[in-house]
């Protein structure tokens, strides 16, 4: 018999499936988080909130069936490295993928990237390297969640999480913000579309009870469009603290050490960015929470040094 109330979120210790969990016990669903080593303390911590723990990988087909028996929905969300498996993503993808229609599982929500499946239209893109197998993975999977038959499926379709700006994210994504500083390659009237991690977790149980209305969809996901600047305004008033933005040249940054990865997507962002339509994200009539609210709520974990 299949669970009406029960979900498998996938990456439930991380951002978005931690954000997954938080709302789903919140409305009620019954929780299972898929993980690799069931006594770790992340998976403990999990366990000791009613989450039920499911081990399993995903190259192993049969232990994602196993882990979705009698549920009735599933959070998908993979994460994994390009640079260390190149393929990773889409075969994890179409695992999660089989494993449903194995476990007869009804709804899929799946949670990716916003202007996944856009990239050939970014501006001097070559189709190679480090940004393409991210971006190419991150719509691959995209293409088997539309082509799966599923009975109901979305795919959100988030842009920057705001959680990165905390830890522990932030100790190597702005390590100059225990400084009081956000340092990017971002010139200063470039904007960027963010929203906290929380607001996937809304939508994704939205989706859940409303299928009529979010099946078949995929929605780019906003709350703003803000300034480097704006970030560091809202951390100010948030914690008392002066926190400024400041732009750098890139060769600047990885000299700093900082990740040229990272510094590449700060590039991108100057050029092209999420471009989501912040209406039709407003539309779906789930408010976003706002960059002040967010910085209010997340006063405490910001690190400075003394």
């Amino acid at each position: 018999m299949t669970d009406s109330r029960a979900v498998l979120v996938t990456g439930a210790t991380g951002m978005q499936g931690g954000a997954a969990v938080d709302a789903l016990l919140e409305a009620g669903f019954a929780v299972r988080a898929l993980t690799r080593e069931p006594q770790s303390p992340a998976a403990q911590a999990l366990a000791a909130r009613g989450v039920g723990l499911a081990q399993g990988g995903f190259d192993d087909v049969a232990s994602l069936t196993a882990a979705m028996a009698g549920a009735h929905g599933v959070f998908s969300m993979q994460n994994v490295s390009p640079a260390d498996d190149p393929g990773a993503e889409v075969r994890h993808g179409r695992n999660l993928l089989t494993a449903a229609h194995e476990a007869g599982i009804t709804a899929f929500i799946h949670t990716s990237v916003a202007r996944a499946g856009d990239q050939t239209n970014f501006a001097d893109w070559t189709g190679g390297g480090f940004l393409a197998t991210y971006w190419n993975g991150k719509s691959g999977v995209n293409d088997l969640v539309r082509a799966s038959g599923l009975p109901q499926w979305t795919v959100l379709k988030p842009a920057y999480m705001l959680d990165n700006f905390v830890p522990p994210k932030a100790a190597w994504m702005y390590p100059g913000l225990v400084g009081r500083v956000i340092e990017t390659a971002m010139t200063p009237d470039a904007r960027l579309d963010v929203l906290a991690a929380a607001d996937v977790g809304r939508f994704a149980v939205a989706a859940l009870l409303d299928p009529a209305r979010f099946s078949g969809q995929e929605i780019d996901l906003a709350a703003a469009s803000v300034t480097m600047t704006e970030v560091a305004d809202a951390i100010s008033a948030a914690t008392g603290q002066t926190v400024t933005a400041r732009s750098l040249a890139a060769d600047e940054l990885v000299a700093k050490g900082y990740s040229p990865g990272l510094v590449n997507n700060q590039l991108w962002a100057n050029t092209e960015g999420y471009r989501v339509d912040l209406a039709r994200a407003a539309s779906f009539g789930i408010a976003f929470e706002t960059l002040e609210q967010w910085a209010r709520r997340n006063a405490g974990r910001f690190h400075f040094n003394d």
